[in-house]
């Protein structure tokens, strides 16, 4: 998906995320739980708000099943890697990428010669005893 940079884009990353973890499931039987539904839809939406507030033009986002996890992928026009800030529960704001690296099975950033791609991965089953699967 390319994102135009726009308000709009935000919410509509997170709706074709939901859609393309549904079509997992019912077009090739993946078995997707319901907390990387959610997890899949936070981290997009997480990811392409860094994008829209901190690169300037379009983005571009890709979602991607590998072997029981959801890859989330977003590029972004600026080569600047962003840095996780410590935990701060006095701090408005500014915690993106500390939920994202909270949340996701594994992260990863690198830059190249048109900007940077920020990649996560989220476990499709889960185990209610805390065992990702």
């Amino acid at each position: 998906m390319v994102l135009k940079g726009e308000g709009g884009d935000i919410a509509q990353a997170r709706h074709l995320a939901a859609d393309f973890m549904a079509r997992c499931q019912e077009e090739h039987g993946l078995a997707v739980s319901q907390r990387a539904m959610d997890l899949t839809q936070l981290v997009v939406s997480e990811l392409v708000t860094n994008a829209y507030k901190h690169a300037p033009g379009p983005a571009r986002m890709e979602l991607r099943i590998d072997t029981g996890v959801v890859q989330v992928t977003v590029w972004d026009s600026n080569p600047v890697l962003p840095v996780a800030q410590a935990a701060d529960a006095s701090r408005v704001g500014r915690h993106g990428l500390e939920i994202v690296r909270a949340v996701a099975q594994g992260f990863e950033a690198h830059n190249d010669a048109t900007g940077k791609h920020i990649t996560a991965r989220i476990a499709l089953a889960y185990d209610p005893s805390g065992t990702c699967r």
